[in-house]
C-alpha cells in the first residue's frame, strides 16, 4: 500500500463512521422559484433558507437594480484589497448608510459574517484581554477566538447570572487590562435570544468590559427599521461591537460592525482578514445598499414574521416537542441523528424542505428539524407541516 492510500484509507473511515452514525453531510444540487425548492425533480416549499423576509428570491427586485445600476457600475470584482485600490465609491456608500441608519456610529464592511468573525476578535484582544463567551455562539467566533491570545471562559447558554459570577470573579484581576463579552443576539440553532438590555445592564456596572453582539439572524427582522435586536430594546449605543451579516434577511452577501470610529481606524491597521483579502465587488455593495434602503420600511413584513414564528412555536410545543425558540428559527428537537434525518426525509415527501442539524453543529442527542420561517409564509402552511410532525 503507498503512502497515498493510508491516508486515504483513515479519511475514509472517518467518512464511514460519520454515515453510521447518520453525521455524513452532502452538497445537493436545487434549483430556487420564490418559497419553493426543486431537488430531484420533486418541488417542496422551502423551510430552510435564511431568507428571511422573502427579498433574496424576489425578482421584481432584481430586475429593478440592474434597471437603475449603469454599465459602468456592473464590475464584477474589486481586484484587490480596500487599502490597495479596492476601496470603490459604492463600499463608502454602504457604510454612509449604515452609519446615518445606527444613529451616526462608524460602519465597516467586511467580505463575510465568518470572515469578520475570525478577524475582529483576534485584532481586538492580546495576552491581557478575557473573553467571556455564550457557550453556544457561532462557530466563526468560536474560531476567532481561538485565533486571538486572548484568554477564553464560556458561560452557560443565555446564563446571565453565571456570567455576572464571572465577571465578579475577573474584572479584579490585574492580569486582565479588558473583559469582552461575546454573545449572538438570536441564536441560530436555538431560535431563542439574549436578554440585551439585562446584558448591557450587567456591563455597565464593570468599567473593564465591552460588548460584542452578532445580530445576524435578527438584522431585518427586529426593530421598527429592522436594525436588530439592539434597536428593539434600545441599546445600539451601548454596544462597543455590533456586527451582522446581509447574507440572511438582506438578501445579499458580506459582513458589517458599527463601533466607535477609534475601532473602526484600529481595525483597519490591525485585521489580518479585512487587510490581506481582496475586497467585494462593488455591485455587491450597490446591491446591499439598495436592498437595506428598502428593508427599513418593511415593518408590516416583520410583523407577519413575528406573528407565523409564535403561531409555529406554540404548535411545535404543542405536539410535545423541545422547542426553545422566540424567533423566526424554530427548531423541532429529536434527539437522535439517524430518527432526525429520517423524519426529515418523511416531511419532504410531503413536500416541506426542511433539513435536519446533527452533531457537531449541534450538542451529542440534540439532532434537530430546523424550520426557518420567511414573511412568504402564511398559517395554512404551517398548520400542514404541523400535521405531519
Amino acid at each position: 500500500m503507498s503512502q497515498l492510500e493510508q491516508h486515504l484509507d483513515h479519511y475514509s473511515a472517518q467518512l464511514e463512521q460519520l454515515k453510521q452514525q447518520g453525521n455524513l453531510r452532502q452538497f445537493t444540487s436545487n434549483i430556487q422559484h420564490g418559497r419553493m425548492i426543486q431537488i430531484n425533480g420533486q418541488s417542496m416549499l422551502n423551510l430552510s433558507s435564511n431568507d428571511y423576509l422573502g427579498l433574496a428570491s424576489d425578482l421584481h427586485l432584481r430586475e429593478q437594480f440592474f434597471d437603475q445600476t449603469p454599465n459602468d457600475l456592473r464590475i464584477m470584482s474589486s481586484s484587490s484589497s480596500r487599502l490597495l485600490t479596492g476601496n470603490f465609491p459604492e463600499y463608502e456608500q454602504l457604510e454612509a448608510s449604515l452609519s446615518q441608519a445606527f444613529y451616526g456610529r462608524s460602519a465597516l464592511l467586511f467580505n463575510s459574517g465568518y470572515h469578520m468573525n475570525i478577524g475582529i476578535l483576534p485584532a481586538l484582544s492580546d495576552a491581557k484581554t478575557l473573553i467571556l463567551a455564550d457557550k453556544l455562539i457561532h462557530a466563526s467566533m468560536i474560531d476567532g477566538i481561538r485565533l486571538s491570545s486572548a484568554k477564553y471562559v464560556r458561560y452557560r447558554h443565555n446564563d446571565l447570572n453565571h456570567l455576572s459570577q464571572l465577571l465578579q470573579k475577573y474584572h479584579a484581576d490585574e492580569s486582565f487590562d479588558r473583559i469582552i463579552i461575546v454573545t449572538e443576539s438570536i441564536f441560530s440553532m436555538d431560535g431563542d435570544e439574549t436578554d440585551l438590555a439585562e446584558l448591557v445592564r450587567i456591563k455597565q456596572q464593570f468599567s473593564k468590559v465591552m460588548l460584542y453582539v452578532d445580530e445576524a439572524h435578527a438584522i431585518g427582522v427586529r426593530g421598527e427599521q429592522g436594525l436588530g435586536c439592539a434597536e428593539q430594546y434600545g441599546v445600539i449605543d451601548e454596544i462597543d461591537f455590533l456586527v451582522g451579516t446581509f447574507g440572511k434577511a438582506l438578501a445579499s452577501v458580506g459582513g458589517y460592525l458599527i463601533c466607535h470610529a477609534i475601532i473602526r481606524d484600529y481595525l483597519i491597521n490591525s485585521m489580518r482578514p479585512l487587510i490581506f483579502s481582496t475586497a467585494q465587488p462593488p455591485i455587491c455593495m450597490a446591491w446591499t445598499n439598495f436592498i437595506f434602503q428598502k428593508v427599513l420600511a418593511l415593518n408590516q413584513q416583520r410583523q407577519h414574521l413575528q406573528q407565523i414564528s409564535q403561531y409555529l412555536q406554540q404548535a411545535v410545543q404543542g405536539k410535545g416537542f423541545a422547542c426553545p425558540s422566540t424567533s423566526h428559527i424554530v427548531p423541532v428537537i429529536i434527539g437522535e441523528s439517524q430518527k432526525t434525518v429520517n423524519k426529515a426525509k418523511a416531511l419532504q415527501q410531503q413536500g416541506f424542505y426542511v433539513m435536519p442539524v446533527r452533531p457537531p453543529t449541534v450538542p451529542q442527542h440534540g439532532s434537530r428539524l430546523r424550520i426557518c420561517l420567511t414573511s412568504q409564509l402564511n398559517q395554512a402552511d404551517l398548520d400542514q407541516l404541523v400535521a405531519l410532525l
